[in-house]
């Protein structure tokens, strides 16, 4: 091809087809309004990885201490949970899986609405109904795990 050709022609860059020119950054001024963004958005990346990883340790524990060591799925029975919780240790366990559960899947969800719902009144619905069930969930079952009463039967 003889001459310059247009940049985006199929041809690598060279004398004969420059690169693209990118505009440098508009500059901030004094009129400038200071970002109100926040670090919000990389602390739910950040905490997704971490409690995913917790969460996969204590989920493969769970199972394999339940399924494997105590005896399979037939042995699991209201006073096996009752002997279960009253041991701190299993309560403290059961406790950090519900609430990581809860908030891992629930900033999952958040993300998700943030992603799909495309007019802002839905959005706010559903990400304020989605907190309500997962402030719900977690009450309820940190309620259950610290009062739970082997002797109700």
């Amino acid at each position: 091809m003889t001459g310059s050709s247009a940049a985006g022609s199929g041809e690598p860059y060279g004398p004969d087809n420059p690169a693209p020119v990118i505009e440098a950054p508009r500059a901030r001024t004094a009129r400038t309004p200071k970002s109100t963004r926040t670090n919000f958005e990389l602390y739910g990346w950040i905490f997704m990885r971490l409690s995913g990883i917790l969460l996969t340790v204590l989920v493969l524990g769970h199972l394999v201490i339940q399924l494997v060591v105590d005896g399979g799925v037939s042995r699991i029975s209201f006073a096996f949970v009752a002997g279960r919780w009253a041991s701190p240790f299993w309560q403290a366990w059961d406790l950090i899986m519900l609430w990581l559960a809860m908030l891992h899947g629930g900033n999952g969800l958040r993300t998700v609405i943030n992603d799909y719902a495309e007019r802002e009144n839905t959005r706010f619905w559903l990400k304020m109904l989605l907190y309500t069930a997962t402030v719900f969930t977690v009450l309820l079952g940190t309620l259950v795990i610290f009062t739970f009463d082997p002797n109700i039967r």
